[in-house]
């Protein structure tokens, strides 16, 4: 990837930790769509998340799109994106309501990318 002079890695439900190494041979320029409202139920993946969620009974969720760092979901936090956790949701019904913000929340970000530096 740095032949080919890659800007920006991004991470879309790659559900595995990187390696220290990797990480911080490419600081700065990997980024993870987290399917939470960050810092909320960081560490967990896919549909746990989700369950998590529920079991705390919280009234909004959402994904976020962070930095990647040698700490797990502990990055800069660069966008988010919320919506209404209902009575009738569900891990199925939350996992499709977070997927659809999910592409919007990395248009954001890429297009944001850069400008602040």
């Amino acid at each position: 990837m740095k032949e080919k002079e890659v800007d920006l890695v991004l991470l879309i439900g790659f559900m595995r930790v990187l390696s220290k190494g990797f990480v911080s041979g490419w600081e700065g320029k990997i980024i993870n769509v987290h399917p939470s409202l960050l810092p909320k139920h960081a560490g967990g993946m896919n549909k746990n998340v989700h369950q998590r969620v529920l079991d705390a009974k919280d009234k909004e969720t959402g994904c976020t799109i962070h930095l990647v760092t040698a700490k797990v979901d502990e990055g800069p936090i660069l966008v988010q994106k919320k919506c209404v956790v209902g009575p009738e949701d569900t891990v199925g019904s939350l996992k499709k309501k977070v997927q659809k913000l999910e592409g919007k929340a990395f248009i954001e970000a890429i297009r944001g990318w850069g400008k602040n530096e």
